[in-house]
């Protein structure tokens, strides 16, 4: 996952400024799901185990990072649009289901790259790829639905020709991140064997796309009054 989507504020304004129980019980299960990524629940009780526990540092980092960007992106969501709807909740209920699905896949991949004493089959890689390119395709695809529903809502929520503007800018940039995520997905299928890590450089495309599309769409921007 790359680049944090969330522009300034004034770009969409916020209609919720204090958190609901629904928002108070995904921050809970964004917490736990950072509790499974902790490199080590117990204090090391010699230097040898310290050691040991920060060869785990770097794999933590991304995938505090990656679970921290998802949960951002889902905070600002609802701060701008304040949506209660059935359809949001179903959307946001499959998004928490899958960051706790996603954790440990998410987890054993950078463990993988970046820690010692991780095990696979040369075999298995192709799948574990698809795996994390799954998770990947399904969260982001939520965005998109989240904002799309924001969208067809816009008479409702009040918003201005502007804040329509940006909220379909954003619900096709997490259709892009969504798109990568199968491209990967693919590409693991497709590519031999001993290449299969070679689909985890087709996140690369996430800044051509995503800058393509910014680009034009700062042009029509400048349409709007």
């Amino acid at each position: 996952m790359n680049r944090n989507l969330a522009e300034k504020p004034a770009l969409i304004k916020w209609r919720s400024h204090e958190p609901s129980r629904l928002e108070t019980f995904s921050d809970a299960v964004f917490a736990f799901a950072v509790t499974l990524i902790i490199v080590a629940l117990e204090v090391p009780e010699s230097f040898h185990e310290l050691k040991k526990m920060m060869h785990g540092f770097f794999s933590f980092a991304i995938c505090f990072l990656m679970l921290f960007q998802i949960w951002n992106i889902q905070n600002v969501f609802f701060r701008r649009f304040g949506l209660r709807d059935n359809y949001t909740l179903g959307l946001n209920a499959v998004l928490l289901f899958t960051v706790l699905f996603y954790v440990y896949p998410l987890k054993f991949l950078f463990s993988l790259l970046f820690s010692s004493g991780m095990e696979i089959e040369r075999s298995d890689f192709p799948l574990l790829m698809i795996i994390y390119g799954g998770g990947y395709f399904v969260i982001f695809f939520l965005f998109y639905l989240m904002y799309a529903n924001a969208a067809s809502r816009h008479k409702g929520l009040d918003l201005t020709e502007s804040e329509l503007f940006h909220t379909n800018t954003l619900k096709i940039s997490y259709l892009l991140y969504a798109i990568v995520g199968i491209i990967s997905c693919v590409a693991a299928l497709v590519l031999p064997v001993n290449m299969a890590g070679l689909s985890g450089f087709v996140y690369f495309l996430l800044g051509p796309f995503l800058g393509t599309w910014h680009f034009s769409r700062a042009k029509k921007q400048k349409l709007i009054v």
